[in-house]
């Protein structure tokens, strides 16, 4: 669990509604269905026409991730990639495989599937990196939309700000309805801005850095078993990948 993101999020709610109520507005004010309507389901509405459904799909699966990111096991992988160094060195690839049938990770499951079918280390690098190259494009692409929404969001509340102007107008002989059309103009601009500068840019934001830390452990990975395949020295290998795991 992410509590530094969490920690965040509380933080920028309570200082923009604890302001709020220390100038003496009330939060109920901020209630306002109609507006939260505009602003949310026409920022999802318009992302949604401007992006692929696989694309879409990915952006909600990924989150989870801003507060609960995956574990990316950097001191254990060095370990073992120096560990399949040392039996390379003594008896060969095919000692690295029970190991490759038996790996989880997706990635280290190819790349060692590679090394145990004997390619050259050249081709190695290249299929590995030419895979981690179009995860991390997919994945950035699913974050992506979270940054398309914090665009949309503040056009879209000024749109509920004219429609509520709109309805004011109208109204403007009966009073009650002068008000309700004034505070759909206001408070929409305020989920609008609300939304893209506390939610939706932040989001879009970390999950990027998650994709980001993601793809150095996958060059982590791709440089431990490159420099297997080129049959260096474990504990040079370990040094070299020690830049990874200290950054």
């Amino acid at each position: 669990m992410d509590k530094l993101a969490i920690s965040g999020f509380l933080l920028a709610l309570l200082a923009v509604a604890g302001g709020f109520v220390i100038e003496g507005g009330s939060l109920a004010t901020l209630l306002h269905f109609p507006a939260f309507l505009i602003v949310v389901g026409g920022t999802l509405g318009a992302v949604m026409l401007q992006t692929p459904l696989s694309q879409f799909t990915l952006g909600l699966k990924m989150l989870p991730w801003v507060v609960r990111p995956a574990h990316l096991p950097l001191g254990n992988t060095v370990e073992r990639i120096v560990h399949w160094g040392t039996a390379a060195r003594s008896t060969g690839f095919l000692a690295l495989e029970a190991d490759a049938l038996s790996e989880q990770d997706p990635f280290l499951h190819r790349g060692l599937n590679l090394l145990v079918d004997g390619v050259e280390p050249k081709v190695l690098q290249d299929t590995l990196d030419a895979e981690l190259t179009l995860e991390r494009e997919r994945l950035l692409r699913g974050a992506r939309i979270f940054d398309a929404m914090g665009g949309y969001s503040p056009t879209i509340g000024i749109v509920g700000a004219v429609l509520g102007l709109i309805q004011a107008m109208a109204n403007i002989s009966e009073p009650e309805q002068l008000g309700l059309g004034i505070a759909t103009a206001f408070v929409a601009t305020i989920y609008g801005v609300g939304f893209a500068n506390l939610i939706f840019i932040p989001v879009g934001n970390k999950l990027k850095s998650l994709v980001h830390q993601r793809t150095l452990y996958h060059e982590l990975i791709v440089e431990g078993l490159v420099s297997i395949a080129h049959g260096e020295n474990p504990r040079n290998i370990e040094r070299k990948l020690a830049a990874y795991h200290s950054g």
